[in-house]
C-alpha cells in the first residue's frame, strides 16, 4: 500500500505539472499566479503528504508496542503463576522438615520459597506498570479521534485539490472555445462559471490545506512525544524490576552460602581438655591396663549417629571421622568416647561428634556405614 501510494503521489505530481505547462500554452486563467499546482501549493502538499507517511508510521509503531507489550503481559502472568506454585511447594516441604538428618535443606527452601514469591510480587508490579503506563496510553492514541481528524483533513484537501486540478483543466478548454467563438456570449458566461468555481475551490483548497499541516504537525508532535515517554516507563519499570530482583537474589544466596559454609566448617566441639585416650579394645573386654578407664561401658545398646564435626585419628584405635558420615555406635564409654563402624573401618572416637539420629534412608546408610 505505500509503494501504490508513493507511485499515485507520483503520477498526480506529474500531471499538475502537465496541466501548469497546458496553462501557460494556452495563455489562460491567471497565469502561472492563478493555476492550482503553483509553487506554494506544491510545497503545502509535500508537507502535507510527509506528514501523512510520518504520522502513520508512527501510529504502527505505536501498535506494535501495544502489542508486543500485551504479548509480554500474556506470557508474563503464566510465569508468575509457574513461579507462585514453585514458592508454595518449597515453604511447603520447608515448613513440614520431614529429614530425619537435619533441617538444613529445609531451611534453604524455605528461604527459596519466600525469596521466590517476593520475586513473582515483583513481576506482577511490574506486568501491572507496563499495562497501565505503556499499553493502555498508547492504545488511547492509536484509537484517538485527534489522529482520525487530522487524516480526514488532510484526506479532504487531497480529494478538493484533485477537483480543483480537474477544474483547472475545465478551465482551459472554455477559455480555448471562447477563443474560438469571440462574442459569443454563451462560452463567455460557461467560462465565468467556470472560473469563479476554480477560484472558491483554490481559495477553500488553500484554507484546508493549512488546517490539515496544523492538525496532522500537532498529531506528529503528540505521538513523538508520547510514545518516547512510555518507552522510558518501560524502561525504567523493567530496571526497577530487575534491580529489585538482583537485591533478592543477592540476599538468598548469602543466606545460603553462609548456610553451607557453616556446615562446611568443621569446629571442634566442646570437649574436655583432661578427656583420657581412648581404652584399648583389651580393656574394653576385661583386660584393664589403663588406670583412666574403669570398664565401665553404656549398654543401651545399638544407635546410628550422625557427624556433626571432623575428627582425625591420633591412634590405631581411633576413628576418621568426616562431616555427613553416618557411624553405627557400638560401645558408649564412662569417659567421653564411644567406638562404632563408619565406611568399613571400626575404632574410637569422641561421643561428642556425633548427634544420634532415629531414621535415615537405607540407600545412604548402606553407601556410608558399610
Amino acid at each position: 500500500m505505500e509503494a501504490i501510494r508513493k507511485q499515485a503521489t507520483k503520477i498526480r505530481e506529474q500531471v499538475a505539472k502537465q496541466q501548469q505547462a497546458m496553462l501557460k500554452q494556452f495563455g489562460g486563467y491567471g497565469g502561472s499566479d492563478g493555476a492550482v499546482t503553483d509553487e506554494a501549493d506544491l510545497q503545502q502538499h509535500q508537507k502535507l503528504e510527509k506528514l501523512y507517511i510520518s504520522t502513520r508510521a508512527g501510529k504502527h509503531f505505536q501498535r506494535d508496542i501495544v502489542r508486543g507489550v500485551e504479548g509480554y503481559i500474556v506470557t508474563g502472568s503464566k510465569q508468575v503463576e509457574i513461579g507462585t506454585k514453585l514458592s508454595d511447594d518449597s515453604r511447603k516441604y520447608g515448613a513440614e522438615n520431614t529429614c530425619t538428618s537435619g533441617n538444613t535443606l529445609s531451611k534453604a527452601a524455605l528461604n527459596y520459597g519466600q525469596a521466590r514469591a517476593q520475586m513473582e510480587k515483583e513481576r506482577g508490579n511490574l506486568l501491572k506498570a507496563l499495562g497501565t503506563q505503556v499499553a493502555e496510553p498508547l492504545r488511547a492514541m492509536v484509537m484517538g479521534a485527534p489522529l482520525e481528524d487530522a487524516r480526514h483533513l488532510a484526506q479532504r484537501y487531497d480529494r478538493m485539490r484533485q477537483e480543483a486540478e480537474s477544474q483547472a483543466i475545465e478551465v482551459s478548454k472554455r477559455q480555448v472555445k471562447a477563443r474560438e467563438s469571440v462574442g459569443n456570449p454563451d462560452y463567455t458566461s460557461k467560462l465565468e462559471v467556470a472560473q469563479a468555481k476554480l477560484q472558491d475551490l483554490k481559495s477553500n483548497m488553500s484554507v484546508l490545506g493549512k488546517e490539515a499541516v496544523v492538525a496532522m504537525a500537532a498529531v506528529e508532535s503528540q505521538q513523538q512525544r508520547l510514545t518516547l515517554q512510555r518507552l522510558i516507563s518501560m524502561v525504567e519499570s523493567e530496571r526497577t524490576y530487575h534491580h529489585r530482583v538482583l537485591q533478592i537474589l543477592d540476599q538468598l544466596a548469602d543466606e545460603m552460602v553462609s548456610e553451607r559454609q557453616r556446615i562446611e566448617a568443621s569446629p571442634t566441639p566442646p570437649v574436655d581438655e583432661q578427656m583420657p585416650p581412648p581404652p584399648s579394645y583389651e580393656e574394653v573386654n576385661g583386660v584393664f591396663s589403663s588406670p583412666s578407664f574403669d570398664g565401665a561401658t553404656d549398654t543401651i545398646g545399638y544407635f546410628l549417629g550422625e557427624v556433626m564435626f571432623t575428627y582425625r585419628a591420633v591412634s590405631d584405635v581411633e576413628l576418621n571421622l568426616s562431616i555427613g558420615d553416618y557411624v553405627v555406635v557400638r560401645k558408649v564409654s564412662n569417659n567421653g568416647w564411644a567406638e562404632g563402624e563408619c565406611r568399613g573401618k571400626a575404632g574410637w572416637f569422641p561421643l561428642g561428634y556425633v548427634e544420634r539420629r532415629e531414621r535415615v534412608l537405607a540407600s545412604k546408610m548402606m553407601a556410608e556405614v558399610y
